[in-house]
């Protein structure tokens, strides 16, 4: 007879459904696994061996075979031992066959019968729910599966004979409760900035709505320092925010006490990153930096000096909002809707267009470091900023300058704009004006007479792109927002204008 335990397969961060089928049968003893199993899956059989043995158990010895079906979809990770595990105890006996039934199981196993984590239990515990199943996980991951349903069965127990003796009604499992991280250390504060008006301007504008931003400028002036306190103004993740945040970073193994967090991601790779580390990759395809940043801040400090081919690498997830890795023998997809953050110097040196500095290399140095950015890629950034070095004035001068808090409540209130009036036009999955294309952006950016004159006029002169054009109405529509128009004006237009004139500069060189 045939015993079977449901699991899953991963496939970015959707939960395929295994089905484990486990028969003993009388032959020459022997442990085969099959189903198209990688190398911790068939690891599994000394695990499951041992943690059997030690929770007082022994497999008989006769003729053991475990499919994992599908058989023609890949199995990878160590969460299939506690299903194979359970699948073996139910046919010797060691537990009742059905009361397996409607449980979808995940675990990985110690040598001693303890269940140990394992990454993606949130998107097995939905994708459990979505079928009408429970799911049986380690208790270290049990807060995390709680999150799935308010009303699904979670079974966490911490070892092989806790679930045991609960099956047998001689222990009592009780549902593990969903868990909110705590906010740990306050964020750095937009108050520490001295200075730099224009920077934290466009700071603010990006936040409000969520857009690309670029900052040039010598070393020392605080670009880094900035783009650090970017996450002090930007609102909290929304339940659905929240949820897509968290089944990434569950695949990834990166939740802390598998614990979710209304913080937004905010992801810094250093600039030695390669392509796979960037938008995901690997034998096992895992989630990228891009990925990780879902719905929060990608930041790239020395822009520049990371790999073209990685910075182009970019341009679909910044367009497409998702990171697609194909291979020979599978396709994986992965959220990737981020905001860019990055900073760079004018040149190698770091001071060109400095008053009283003259270069020995002249004009190449500038030209040649920024042509290492393709034009391309540049065109992608709605706002880029000239952030001058700081002035000893500011850096003496004792007066406060206006706190995170202040920002954040401008911010969410141009958001709730945004969203109210995404809503009215029947499009309540946009948040914000980046999210805006086509005949969307056009309804909500239309620019009165005047600016249309602007814009017409700038983008001859600009020879601006069709992507350009209209992320510079997106630009302005935030503008709007943040003052409290109801339509795109002038003013408003030769402002994100103004935020483009640096990206001819550098596309120039490019």
């Amino acid at each position: 007879m045939v015993q079977r335990v449901a699991t899953v397969a991963f496939e970015g961060v959707e939960a395929r459904p295994v089905d484990v089928q486990v028969q003993i049968t009388s032959g020459l003893p022997a442990f085969n696994l099959v189903g198209l199993a990688d190398k911790a899956v068939t690891e599994a059989k000394e695990r499951v061996r041992a943690a059997l043995i030690a929770s007082g158990l022994a497999l008989p010895a006769k003729r053991i075979t475990v499919n994992l079906a599908p058989a023609d979809r890949p199995k990878e990770g160590s969460h299939y031992d506690l299903p194979i595990a359970l699948g073996l105890m139910a046919a010797i006996g060691a537990v009742p066959a059905d009361a397996l039934h409607g449980f979808t199981v995940v675990g990985e196993l110690a040598l001693d019968g303890q269940l140990a984590p394992v990454a993606g239990v949130l998107p097995a515990a939905i994708g459990a729910n979505a079928r009408g199943h429970g799911l049986i996980c380690p208790a270290a991951c049990g807060a995390e599966a709680a999150w799935a349903s308010p009303d699904m069965a979670v079974l966490a127990p911490s070892s092989l004979i806790q679930l045991v003796n609960h099956f047998a009604g001689r222990q009592i499992l009780s549902r593990p409760e969903p868990r909110i991280e705590s906010e740990g250390p306050a964020l750095p504060d937009l108050a520490d900035v001295r200075g730099q008006e224009a920077a934290r301007r466009a700071l603010e504008i990006a936040a409000a709505g969520r857009h690309n931003l670029l900052l040039i400028g010598p070393p020392g002036a605080g670009k880094s320092m900035l783009a650090q306190r970017l996450p002090s103004i930007l609102p909290p993740l929304s339940p659905s925010e929240l949820l897509e945040v968290s089944m990434v970073a569950s695949v990834a193994g990166t939740l802390q006490g598998c614990a979710l967090t209304s913080r937004r991601p905010f992801r810094a790779p250093h600039h030695s990153a390669s392509m796979a580390a960037m938008v995901g990759g690997g034998i096992r395809a895992k989630p990228g930096e891009v990925s990780l940043a879902h719905n929060g801040v990608l930041f790239l400090d020395e822009l520049p000096e990371f790999q073209p081919a990685v910075l182009d690498s970019l341009r679909q997830p910044l367009e497409s909002g998702e990171a697609v890795i194909a291979r020979a023998n599978h396709r994986v997809a992965y959220p990737a809707r981020f905001q860019l953050m990055a900073a760079m110097n004018p040149c190698r040196c770091g001071r060109a267009g400095e008053p009283g500095f003259s270069c020995r290399r002249g004009p190449r140095c500038a030209g040649e470091y920024q042509a290492r950015l393709s034009g391309p890629f540049l065109d992608r950034i709605d706002l880029h900023l000239e952030v001058p070095a700081v002035a000893a004035s500011d850096l003496v001068r004792r007066t406060p300058s206006e706190s995170s808090a202040s920002v954040a409540a401008r911010v969410a209130q141009a958001r709730a704009l945004q969203q109210e009036r995404f809503a009215a036009l029947g499009r309540p999955d946009l948040s914000t004006n980046a999210q805006a294309s086509g005949p969307m952006l056009e309804e909500i950016a239309s620019p009165d007479e005047a600016g249309t004159r602007l814009l017409t006029e700038a983008a001859r002169v600009m020879h601006l792109s069709a992507r350009g054009y209209h992320r510079v109405l997106k630009v302005a529509r935030t503008l709007a927002d943040l003052n409290g128009a109801e339509s795109v004006g002038r003013a408003h237009l030769a402002e994100a204008l103004a935020y483009r004139a640096s990206a001819d500069r550098i596309m120039a060189a490019a």
